[in-house]
């Protein structure tokens, strides 16, 4: 008699797997639907779909799914958000992520409907509205980042740069790649007199020149636009602060790396704030899995742990001090680089 096969392992792991497309298509169909703006007071399926004007059945199960998933909470037929989601997922918040969880789904879902023939065959041209290199698409992205920057990053940044023992001798920092401007307003209000410069792709700027009027800064920061690979990025700075900023350099990073050295004053810092992949490309998995579909593209960004610190110590920097973090979005490096 032909007898079962023996199991010593459960394929649960792989069972819950299965559910990551859907979780994420919740969250991006909520913040589409605005249903989280609904939720900010317990309210029932029925008023919620009267009020943006969806099928009540329907509705009911789409927020039975954020229930199971905890976004939301159920209570006597009645919804209400959950903590994380009344913080990062209610429009009008300066934490509201809408935008920047949207355009994170929308390129790390590019290449999933053609998955299997860019294993089998390699790399297709990226579809036009794949093309992050455009002047409209910049300005979105910029703009996205915006409250991502202040949902954590720049508080973060602010704890890194104070407690440089420079921090109370800085005159003048530059946020490098600095998109909405967010992290760089927030280091320069944090010290007494040092003024600030953003830098990024002229559609950029024109963003952070937002923030910088609403935060009242304009006395103190002022923009740059440009191609850093190509142009000048200012001089005469003490600080050079760059998060998640160095993409553009991954095959020219000695290049940029020395215009950076140059542009610092003796004694000057450069701090770099990125993802360092390990065991041999495939860890933090939050990392390569987010980068996995613009890499099938042809445009693997991700940097190796140690490529930025190995490059500062190339072009001239005295010391470099290393150490991996937590984030929001996984855990980074942070390479501290010091100027003789």
């Amino acid at each position: 008699m032909k007898k079962l096969p023996e199991v010593n392992m459960s394929f649960n792991k792989l069972y819950r797997m299965l559910a990551g497309l859907i979780k994420s298509k919740l969250i991006s169909t909520g913040i589409e639907l605005k249903i989280f703006n609904q939720l900010s007071e317990p309210k029932s399926a029925e008023a919620v779909a009267r009020t943006i004007g969806t099928h009540p059945g329907n509705t009911k199960l789409f927020l039975d799914a954020l229930a199971a998933i905890d976004l939301v909470m159920k209570k006597n037929s009645l919804y209400h958000n959950a903590p994380i989601t009344q913080a990062f997922l209610v429009e009008g918040s300066p934490t509201f992520l809408g935008p920047m969880l949207t355009l994170t789904c929308q390129m790390g879902y590019v290449a999933m409907e053609n998955l299997p023939g860019l294993v089998r065959e390699g790399p297709h041209q990226l579809s036009p509205e794949a093309d992050m290199d455009t002047e409209e698409t910049w300005a979105q992205f910029g703009a996205a980042m915006a409250n991502y920057q202040r949902a954590g990053l720049a508080q973060q940044a602010v704890q890194i740069v104070s407690e440089l023992p420079e921090f109370p001798l800085f005159k003048k920092m530059l946020d490098l790649g600095g998109g909405p401007g967010v992290v760089g307003i927030a280091i320069v209000a944090a010290h007494p007199s040092m003024k600030g410069v953003i830098f990024d792709k002229p559609a950029v700027v024109k963003v952070a020149e937002n923030f910088i009027r609403e935060y009242e800064m304009e006395d103190r920061i002022e923009v740059l636009g440009g191609d850093y690979n190509h142009e000048p990025i200012g001089d005469g700075y003490d600080l050079i602060w760059a998060s998640a900023a160095l993409y553009s350099a991954r095959n020219n990073i000695d290049s940029l790396m020395k215009k950076i050295y140059d542009v610092l004053n003796p004694g000057g810092v450069f701090v770099a704030f990125h993802e360092g992949l390990t065991n041999e490309r495939t860890k933090p998995d939050i990392h390569v899995l987010f980068s996995f579909s613009m890499a099938l593209m042809g445009q693997d960004a991700c940097f190796d742990q140690g490529f930025i610190a190995d490059s500062m110590l190339s072009v001239g920097f005295k010391s470099v001090r290393s150490r991996t973090l937590d984030t929001s979005i996984g855990p980074m490096d942070l390479d501290i680089g010091r100027k003789a």
